[in-house]
C-alpha cells in the first residue's frame, strides 16, 4: 500500500490437475495434463514502503504518546507501528496486511527491534478491521481507499488522530498538512458529532442552538435568529453567537449528548448544553 500493500483474490475455484487419454479409432492419443495455477492477486494498492524521515514526521504530527494504540491499515513491512512504538512510546500497536509475505516480514522486524510484544501484525482485509481500539490510525494508501475508509473512521471516538502518507481524504479538510521534501502528510482529528438540536444554559439565561456540522466545521442559529459559526477540534468545540450587535464566543467539550463550557479568554464562562 505504500506503505502497505493491499489485496484482493479473485473469487473462483482453482483447477485440478487433470490427465485425459482420448481414444479415436481405438488409437490412444497422448494425455493431456491441465496444471492448476493459483488465482492471480487483485493488488489495490501497491507496495512502496514510506521513507524513515516520513514515518517520523506522521508520528510526531499525530503526537503518539505513552496512552496511545496505533493502528495502521496496510501495514507492509511493519515500519510505522514498530517507530510508534519503540521510538514515540506508544503502549501497543497493531497492523494489518492482507499479504502474508509482508507480515511475516513485519513480525521479524517487531522482534529485531525488541517491541514484538507490543506489535502485533495480522494477514487481514483492512475493509473489515475492527479501529474501536485506535487512538491514532496510520495509512499509506490511495484516494479512492481512503475514501471508502472514511464513514468508519468519521465513527471513531471523537480526538482519534488520523494520519495518511501522501493522500488525502476528499472534502474533509485536514487539521493539519506538512510536506516533507517531495511527500505530504495530512493530518485530521475525529470530530464529535453536534449535528442537531441544543438547548444551551448560561449565565445570561438560555437559547436554543441548531447546529448543521459538515465534518469538524459547524453553522447554524440561535433562537432562530442569531447566525452562529464554529469548529470542532475531536471533542473541544469553539462557535460564535452573532446576535448583531455583538458576537459571543462559547468555548467548550463535547461529552456526548452534553456539552460543557472550557474556560478561555474573552469567552462565555459557565455555560452548558444539552441535545434536545
Amino acid at each position: 500500500m505504500r506503505d502497505s500493500f493491499h489485496s484482493r483474490c479473485r473469487r473462483g475455484a482453482g483447477v485440478a490437475a487433470l490427465s485425459l487419454t482420448v481414444g479415436l479409432g481405438g488409437a490412444a492419443l497422448p494425455a493431456l495434463t491441465l496444471s492448476a495455477e493459483p488465482p492471480p492477486l487483485e493488488l489495490d494498492v501497491p507496495y512502496v514502503p514510506t521513507r524513515t524521515e516520513v514515518v517520523t514526521r506522521m508520528l510526531e504530527m499525530a503526537q503518539v504518546g505513552q496512552s496511545d494504540f496505533l493502528v495502521d491499515l496496510g501495514s507492509g513491512d511493519g515500519r510505522i507501528p514498530v517507530a510508534a512504538v519503540r521510538d514515540f512510546g506508544a503502549q501497543g500497536a497493531f497492523g494489518v496486511d492482507i499479504n502474508p509475505e509482508r507480515v511475516d516480514e513485519a513480525q521479524a522486524n517487531a522482534r529485531q527491534a525488541g517491541v514484538s510484544d507490543r506489535v502485533d501484525f495480522k494477514v487481514q482485509d483492512l475493509f473489515v478491521t475492527d479501529l474501536s481500539q485506535a487512538t491514532v490510525l496510520s495509512m499509506y494508501l490511495l484516494p479512492n481507499v481512503n475514501l471508502k475508509l472514511r464513514p468508519a473512521i468519521l465513527d471513531l471516538a471523537p480526538g482519534t488522530r488520523v494520519v495518511s502518507h501522501d493522500f488525502s481524504m476528499g472534502d474533509w479538510e485536514t487539521d493539519d498538512f506538512d510536506q516533507v521534501g517531495k511527500s505530504r502528510v495530512y493530518l485530521w482529528i475525529v470530530p464529535a458529532k453536534v449535528d442537531g438540536a441544543w438547548q444551551v444554559t448560561g449565565p445570561d439565561g438560555e437559547f436554543a442552538l441548531d447546529l448543521k456540522q459538515a465534518f469538524q466545521k459547524v453553522e447554524g442559529q440561535a433562537d432562530g435568529q442569531a447566525a452562529v459559526s464554529g469548529a470542532l477540534r475531536g471533542p473541544d468545540i469553539r462557535f460564535d453567537v452573532d446576535h448583531g450587535s455583538g458576537t459571543q464566543r462559547y468555548v467548550g467539550r463535547v461529552q456526548g449528548d452534553t456539552m460543557v463550557a472550557v474556560a478561555a479568554p474573552g469567552a462565555v464562562q459557565g455555560w452548558r448544553a444539552m441535545r434536545r
